[in-house]
C-alpha cells in the first residue's frame, strides 16, 4: 500500500531525513518511534505529500506522491491524516466538520454526508455532541472527531502524527481504544507514537528512527525483545521503564 524507496530531505543545508526506505502492505500496522527531532513526523507528512522531499520516491497505492503530474488533492482525500493539534475548523459544528470535505471533495449529497458522518460519531461514542462545536469538546473528544472525520473520506490508508501527545494522559486511552479497533478491522496504518502499549498491541512492524535515518524495522516482537541498535536499546529503556 505504502512503499519509500531511499527518500532524503533537507531545510537548506540541514538533512533531515537520509534514505529512507520501507514498505507497509495492506491492512498492515507500523509504528514509527524515536526521540524528538528524529524525522518519524517529516516522514509521515512526506508519504501524503505534505512535506516535499529532494530525492527518492514514495508511492501509495501505486501512485507516486513526487511526480509533479499527481494531482495531490485527490490523492490526500485517499489517505487519512490525524495530526496532533486536531485542526477541526473552529467555527464549524462537529457535523460541518465531518460533512464538509465529503460535499466538496467526494461530491456526496449533503443527506448522504451527514448520515456518514453522524454514523462515524457514533462510532467513536461522540454521537450526542454532534451539534457542538470543537471548543465545548475535551482534547480525547476533538481528537475522536479528527479521526471520525478522516474516516469519513473512505480512506485506503490512515497516517496518524503522534495523536495522543497533546492530550492529557486521562484522554490518551479513549483515542488509543478507536485506534486499536480500527487496526483490528485491517485499516493500514503508519502511526508516530510514543505508546509503546498501543505498539506491543497492535503494530505488525515497528520502525525506529534517529537523526533522519531509519534505524531499525523489525516485527515488534523483536523490536521489544532485542532492539539491535545501541541507540534503540537506549531509547526503550527511558521510554519502558515507567
Amino acid at each position: 500500500m505504502i512503499t519509500i524507496d531511499k527518500v532524503s530531505k533537507h531545510y537548506g543545508s540541514f538533512q533531515v531525513l537520509t534514505d529512507c526506505s520501507t514498505r507497509v502492505a495492506k491492512g498492515e500496522v507500523v509504528v514509527v518511534c524515536g526521540p524528538s527531532g528524529s524525522g518519524k513526523s517529516t516522514l509521515i507528512k512526506c508519504v501524503n505529500g505534505l512535506e516535499p522531499f529532494q530525492s527518492g520516491t514514495i508511492h501509495v497505492d501505486g501512485i507516486s506522491v513526487g511526480d509533479p503530474k499527481t494531482n495531490l488533492p485527490k490523492l490526500r482525500s485517499r489517505v487519512g491524516m490525524v495530526f496532533q493539534h486536531f485542526e477541526l475548523f473552529p467555527h464549524m459544528s462537529i457535523t460541518e466538520n465531518l460533512t464538509i470535505a465529503q460535499e466538496k471533495v467526494l461530491g456526496r449529497s449533503k443527506e448522504e454526508a451527514r448520515a456518514k458522518g453522524v454514523g462515524l460519531l457514533d462510532r467513536v461514542g461522540l454521537k450526542a455532541h454532534a451539534d457542538k462545536f470543537p471548543g465545548q469538546l475535551s482534547g480525547g473528544q476533538q481528537q475522536r472527531v479528527a479521526i471520525a472525520r478522516a474516516l469519513s473520506m473512505d480512506p485506503i490508508c490512515m497516517l496518524f502524527d503522534e495523536p495522543t501527545s497533546a492530550l492529557d494522559p486521562e484522554m490518551i486511552n479513549e483515542v488509543l481504544d478507536v485506534m486499536v479497533e480500527l487496526a483490528q478491522e485491517g485499516m493500514t496504518m503508519m502511526c508516530v507514537t510514543h505508546e509503546m502499549g498501543f505498539a506491543r498491541k497492535v503494530a505488525n512492524r515497528v520502525i525506529f528512527m534517529d537523526r533522519g535515518h531509519i534505524v531499525e524495522d523489525d516485527t515488534k516482537e523483536a523490536f521489544f525483545a532485542n532492539p539491535r541498535s545501541e541507540r534503540a536499546q537506549q531509547f526503550l529503556a527511558k521510554i519502558l521503564q515507567h
